[in-house]
């Protein structure tokens, strides 16, 4: 399937306030988040490399300790098996990407 148009993916919520899209390619797993104001993602650590890129609203990402603020345009880039942690600052989207391809995300399934 070489085209998808990701607005006819049914969302699930991976984690309260976390509504995504998730698809798999071959060898990387996309998630499309609307994110919510107030939500955040605990601090934990995963085998994949993981890159959330930030197309509106405002994130409070921590990645090893290092804490930034990324708004639209903005991408924070995860290495394997490096605590992080995001803190949503105002409601937005993102695209987060992981490599190699996971079969779930907070026990969703992502395809």
């Amino acid at each position: 399937m070489p085209f998808l148009d990701t607005k006819t993916i049914d969302a699930k919520e991976p984690l309260p306030d976390w509504p995504g899209r998730f698809f798999n390619s071959e060898t990387m797993t996309f998630g499309y988040y609307e994110t919510k104001a107030g939500a955040d993602l605990h601090e934990h650590s995963h085998p994949n490399e993981e890159i959330w890129h930030v197309i509106d609203g405002k994130l409070e990402v921590t990645i090893g300790g290092e804490v930034q603020i990324v708004g639209p345009g903005c991408v924070a880039m995860v290495p394997p098996d490096t605590p992080h942690a995001v803190k949503v600052l105002s409601t937005g989207r993102v695209i987060v990407v992981d490599h190699p391809r996971r079969e779930s995300i907070g026990g969703v399934k992502t395809s």
